[in-house]
């Protein structure tokens, strides 16, 4: 069943599916990446790039603006989560990871530095969609929460401006609190800018006279 807007993914995984059949621990990995990578593609999802851990990486994904990532990792799981949560500092996206390793010991400094779902064990191609499903919506909750966290801090920010820039208005120029809102007002309105933005240019103003 195809998603109706396909996911642009970029997986982070080790480089080869084909490693050194001695080494067993490189073999079980490859075997899970490859799971992952074909239960992906059969839920319709697009892969874009699957790509190694190495200095290049925040490039890599700045330049391909994929939609989420998935890390598929392992005995380097930490390394990697330090490094792919460092390449979407700028630009954050939902970062899944998928592992088979029972050490959930730092899980939760995981999901604190920005992975949005850790998944323990379990590729079957039927876990695939559900689990990115539910990530990309707890991720575009927590960036709404962000936006307006972020919003009203600003509004709470201008408004002091604001208050600040009529209190020198009110005791240089004699004005009433109504009549100092108003001339702040018609200014942006004749300058064609913001309130707040006015109102830190007559404070940036009175500091220098002062």
């Amino acid at each position: 069943m195809t998603p109706v807007l396909a996911l642009r993914i970029v997986i982070v995984a080790p480089d080869s599916l084909a490693p050194d059949p001695a080494d067993t621990q490189a073999w079980w990995e490859a075997e899970r990446s490859r799971s992952l990578r074909i239960g992906l593609l059969e839920n319709g999802y697009n892969i874009v790039a699957v790509l190694p851990v190495d200095a290049f990486l925040p490039d890599r994904i700045s330049q391909i603006q994929p939609d989420m990532i998935i890390v598929d990792a392992e005995s380097q799981a930490r390394d990697t989560l330090e490094h792919v949560v460092m390449a979407t500092r700028e630009e954050r996206r939902p970062i899944v990871l998928f592992t088979d390793d029972d050490d959930t010991s730092h899980v939760k400094d995981a999901i604190a530095a920005g992975v949005t779902a850790y998944v323990v064990a379990g590729l079957a191609s039927d876990r695939v969609k559900p689990v990115l499903e539910v990530a990309m919506a707890r991720f575009q909750h927590e960036e709404t929460m962000r936006r307006e966290l972020a919003d009203a801090r600003t509004q709470l920010t201008e408004r002091k401006v604001i208050d600040r820039a009529k209190g020198l208005l009110m005791t240089r120029n004699g004005l009433s609190e109504e009549e100092a809102y108003a001339r702040l007002r018609k200014t942006a309105m004749d300058r064609g800018l913001r309130l707040a933005d006015v109102a830190q240019r007559l404070i940036d103003v009175a500091d220098v006279l002062m």
